[in-house]
């Protein structure tokens, strides 16, 4: 992706979620070193989850105290994120399990106890401002460690649910001054925080976890934050996991996303998503008008898992040569007009629309209903190979109407396609719709 491109998405006059289109997700925590899923092994797993552990709430806590990752993997991540074309990234300051990454004096469980003065978020917060990414914060509403929530006890097995256990009105006073505090100290230490990514309200109602008033704590001390929808109650945007929306969503919406099934680095796991798999993906979510924020599960010591490195980097290959299609565009035609997604950039002088093709052109492809007669170029964008087109109207058409909606047929000849998406770039003269 192009400096100027980067540019014009988070800066430009839109707002920068809207059209961010590709983040970075980041699990990390004390779960990693001992290659878990993220805390739900610790309540018995989930379906949801099909390689996760069973562990006792003991076994999962075991040795906690012991993890001290080396310094710098945070600006390892960031800079790969950089690289891959990605626009935000956010990190999981304090999963379900309670462990935060943070200092604060609201939490006696977190890294600043296993070695005083380390403060992980501000290691990543500040790699995300030296790259110029927007930052984001996942915290989870649940705390399975904290004594007044309370803490997760093995005897509530299978997982409860919707039926987690409350504590007396004292004692839930007391988690809820604890949390606030917490998320007070993630909203005012570390400079401008573009995203908070909420977890774990489905155990408590609204009224419970006092949305409204916690909505009104974080944004006068964020102005222009963004939330997702997992505060009951309250959200800016839509957040379907592990998939994409099977309806159109009226307004922003991110799919949150693993490579394989799993959160945390769960070596069991092995069912890993492939390059053309993601790329396939990453087209949707971009024709669809929304953000796909992809995954990571660095170890214990903070590395990425080579196959995770592997698959950005050549997402990151792929974009470098075909940003303008998916960063900083907004949803292009109509379903049944074209096989694949689509997008579009508008400008005073043009209106430039992105055919993205999972499946390979074989000779030609064909677009329909556009204003063909408003064409000025077709081209592979990324080879820049020009492509002969032809308009394709009705006799009576073409004889009596000034500017007709035709199909398009583009000739695709081998050596403009490309090896994982081809996508073709058509460049109109604006005009009334």
């Amino acid at each position: 992706m192009t400096e100027e491109l980067a540019r014009r998405v988070l800066e430009g006059d839109h707002h920068w979620f809207d059209r961010a289109r590709f983040g970075l997700f980041v699990h990390w925590g004390l779960y990693s070193a001992k290659g878990f899923e993220p805390s739900w092994p610790l309540v018995g797993g989930s379906p949801a989850f099909p390689y996760g552990q069973d562990v006792t709430p003991e076994a999962y806590y075991a040795d906690a105290e012991r993890w001290v990752p080396p310094p710098g993997a945070p600006r390892e991540w960031v800079q790969m994120a950089k690289a891959a074309g990605m626009t935000y990234a956010v990190l999981t300051t304090k999963h379900h399990d309670g462990f935060a990454l943070f200092d604060s004096e609201h939490s006696d469980f977190s890294i600043a106890r296993n070695a005083p003065g380390r403060d992980l978020v501000r290691e990543f917060v500040d790699a995300c401002h030296d790259q110029g990414l927007r930052v984001g914060l996942y915290y989870s509403l649940s705390d399975w460690h904290h004594r007044d929530y309370p803490a997760y006890s093995g005897e509530w097995r299978p997982y409860p649910f919707l039926a987690y256990p409350r504590p007396d009105a004292d004692t839930w006073e007391r988690f809820l001054a604890d949390q606030r505090g917490q998320l007070g100290d993630l909203l005012t230490n570390y400079g401008q925080i573009d995203l908070l990514w909420f977890d774990g309200g489905w155990e408590r109602k609204e009224d419970e976890w006092r949305s409204t008033e916690l909505e009104a704590f974080i944004r006068a001390r964020q102005p222009g934050i963004v939330i997702n929808d997992r505060l009951p109650g309250v959200g800016d945007y839509e957040s379907p996991e592990q998939s994409l929306p099977t309806r159109a969503i009226d307004g922003w919406w991110e799919t949150c996303l693993t490579m394989n099934h799993s959160w945390g680095p769960v070596a069991a796991d092995l069912e890993r998503k492939s390059v053309r798999n993601l790329l396939w993906l990453l087209g949707d979510v971009a024709g669809g008008g929304g953000n796909l924020l992809l995954n990571i599960s660095p170890d214990g010591d903070g590395h990425v898992l080579d196959w995770q490195r592997e698959r950005i980097e050549a997402l990151g290959g792929w974009l470098a040569r075909h940003a303008d299609a998916v960063v900083g565009t907004e949803p292009a035609l109509a379903p049944g007009q074209f096989y694949g997604p689509t997008t579009q950039r508008v400008t005073d002088d043009a209106v430039i629309t992105y055919l993205l093709c999972p499946m390979r052109p074989v000779e030609l492809v064909t677009v329909r209903s556009i204003h063909g007669g408003r064409i000025e170029s077709v081209r592979a964008l990324g080879s820049d190979t020009p492509l002969a087109f032809d308009v394709r109207l009705s006799a009576i058409d073409r004889v009596f109407l000034k500017d007709p909606r035709s199909d398009v047929v583009i000739s695709v000849p081998d050596d403009a396609t490309d090896e994982l998406m081809t996508v073709i770039e058509i460049t109109q003269r604006p005009g009334p719709a």
